[in-house]
């Protein structure tokens, strides 16, 4: 499945040598946010990463709180995403860590299991999260704490160019019951009728949630409740088998032109540029994705293999997390601003979906009249979807797993490894990188 995620993550593997090693370092304060708020004046420091729009649209949150807040003082700290790891595991093993850091799933583990995040079930007093659905509340847990509460939060997609299949006079499929076979059936079709210059569907496999899907279709996990590499080589087997159909069916683009384009920015995929009729996404890019192509876009659940536990395979994805050091000198403090961010109307009246759908539902109901017709069809999306219970969190170590990925999608695109083959090295592979950490 292609996204943004899979590339920001490429590129933080060259900070990883380094953020584990300094992570090694860093321990826990042992604080807990149930203090009272203080009176007296309070500095806190707060880490992010992203665009310029969001540095703006942060400011402007911390601007409304410290002015409903006036002894308290919010600096923000800003970085690219390629730089932000580094700097944070620098800063955490220093102990000069911000007290509110914007984290990730893919690093998660890592940090709570060094000690390095605070327990926010101590910070309830100030942290209210009975607005958050509990299946998206139980992504930021790790050893059944609640190191961390999602910002927003997103599930895949089918994003369907209806513009295409008008033209070429095929009817967008019912996504009730549509399986995987039926996306090859129709991608096949629409490779034929456009004589080869539209390619049914976009390949994928580049990034976990690829996998995870598949995994849980077959009633299995990408991770045990260990940590452990848990999905069935058969299984993994299966999803590149599919991929590797696409390719050779002519369903999906040549190869090549897969991994290249997974390698560029969103504006020039498939789905964008108008090349493929079927892509799988973020529900949360379809505005993105609808501005670059120009054409009608329309959000599609995910095709089933038809399965019983295929009814339960989607979840949601953290778009990413607010975290409390474990050594900040103002847990309370830190804990009543995340509410803010989190809880208030006001902030998400700013936010909006920057940061994903708003995980607080009634965040969400509040500034869903204020989006963009693509952004309100994302969170429609997300009210109307069934899922099930959130995959284990990725583990401490496997935080590379995406690279790892990419390349044995790429040996079985190639046809240099069988699909077979290639699960049974990535499993070695992956498992070997978790046990080393």
């Amino acid at each position: 499945m292609h996204n943004g995620l899979s590339r920001r993550s490429l590129l933080s593997l060259g900070a990883g040598a380094a953020a584990a090693s300094a992570l090694a370092a860093c321990g826990g304060g042992g604080g807990d946010a149930g203090g009272e708020i203080s009176k007296d004046a309070v500095k806190l420091r707060f880490t992010w990463w992203g665009s310029d729009a969001r540095h703006k649209r942060t400011q402007q949150a911390i601007d409304m709180f410290t002015k409903k807040y006036p002894n308290i003082t919010v600096s923000g700290e800003f970085k690219e995403w390629n730089g932000y790891w580094d700097s944070l595991a620098t800063t955490v093993a220093a102990n000069d860590a911000p007290d509110i850091i914007q984290m990730d799933e893919l690093y998660l583990a890592s940090y709570a299991e060094r000690g390095a995040l605070l327990d926010l079930g101590t910070a309830t007093k100030h942290l209210k999260v009975d607005g958050i659905d509990p299946a998206a509340l139980d992504t930021g847990k790790v050893d059944g704490k609640q190191y961390a509460v999602p910002t927003g939060v997103a599930a895949y997609s089918i994003v369907a160019n209806t513009t295409l299949l008008e033209q070429y006079k095929i009817p967008v499929p019912d996504d009730s019951t549509w399986t995987w076979d039926d996306l090859k059936r129709i991608g096949l079709e629409v490779s034929k009728a456009s004589g080869g210059k539209v390619t049914g569907v976009q390949s994928w496999g580049f990034d976990a949630g690829g996998v995870n899907i598949w995994a849980r279709q077959a009633g299995a996990t990408l991770y045990d409740a260990s940590g452990k590499v848990s999905i069935p080589p058969a299984v993994l087997a299966g999803y590149w088998q599919y991929l590797l159909d696409l390719a050779k069916q002519g369903i999906a683009p040549a190869p090549s032109v897969t991994v290249e384009r997974a390698g560029a920015s969103l504006d020039q995929s498939g789905t964008a540029t108008n090349t493929s009729a079927f892509g799988t996404w973020w529900n949360t890019q379809l505005t993105s994705l609808s501005a670059a192509s120009g054409q009608q876009l329309k959000l599609l659940k995910l095709p089933t293999n038809g399965q019983a536990a295929a009814a339960e395979s989607p979840y949601y994805k953290p778009s990413m997390f607010w975290s409390v050091s474990s050594r900040s000198k103002h847990p309370a403090e830190a804990a009543l601003f995340v509410d803010f961010l989190l809880n208030t109307t006001e902030a998400g009246e700013v936010l909006l979906t920057d940061r994903g759908v708003p995980s607080n539902s009634t965040v969400r109901s509040a500034i869903t009249g204020k989006l963009a017709d693509t952004d309100k069809a994302a969170a429609e999306y997300l009210a109307a979807l069934k899922v099930g219970a959130a995959p284990r969190v990725t583990p401490n170590g496997a935080s590379g797993i995406e690279a790892i990925l990419k390349r044995h999608t790429e040996e079985v695109l190639f046809e240099r490894q069988t699909p077979q083959a290639a699960a049974e090295s990535f499993i070695k592979e992956l498992q070997t990188e978790i046990d080393a950490a």
